[in-house]
This record gives C-alpha cells, sequence and structure tokens, in this order.
C-alpha cells in the first residue's frame, strides 16, 4: 500500500481538475470504469454531479468505489 495520495488529473465536462487519492483507490476506479465500459472522466463527472455540496470530490470518490465493492460482496453473500 502506498498510503501517500497522489493528484491526478481528470476533465469533468471540460473543465481539468486535480484529484488526490491513495494508489489503491485508483486501481479501483479505474477497473470499475473499464467494467462499466466508460472513460474514467466520465465516471468521475457523473460521481461529481451525484455527491452535491458537502462532500470533495476525493472523498466522493473514495464512497463510491468503498459503496460498488460493497454491492459487490452483498451480491456474491445473496448466491
Amino acid at each position: 500500500m502506498s498510503g501517500r495520495p497522489k493528484k491526478h488529473s481528470l476533465t469533468l465536462r471540460g473543465h481539468r481538475t486535480s484529484v488526490s487519492l491513495e494508489d489503491e483507490f485508483w486501481i479501483a476506479f479505474r477497473k470499475i470504469a473499464e467494467e462499466q465500459s466508460i472513460p474514467i472522466n466520465v465516471l468521475a463527472a457523473r460521481i461529481d454531479e451525484e455527491r452535491g455540496v458537502t462532500a470533495g470530490l476525493a472523498t466522493a470518490i473514495r464512497l463510491f468505489v468503498l459503496a460498488y465493492y460493497q454491492a459487490k460482496l452483498d451480491e456474491l453473500s445473496a448466491e
């Protein structure tokens, strides 16, 4: 585990922004975008639109990744 967040640039609706996430979250976030067959910028824009103003984008992405994999575990448990 890297432990320290790393900045990456994303383009959200035509505007560049930087997001700092730990390597593990970047890897998981990219895998989710790949599974959904969408670019990472599109997924980030969706999360950005849904997050409201109570959380920063990095936090919203972390929570999205966590919820995504929790839902996957719930699906496996239900089988």
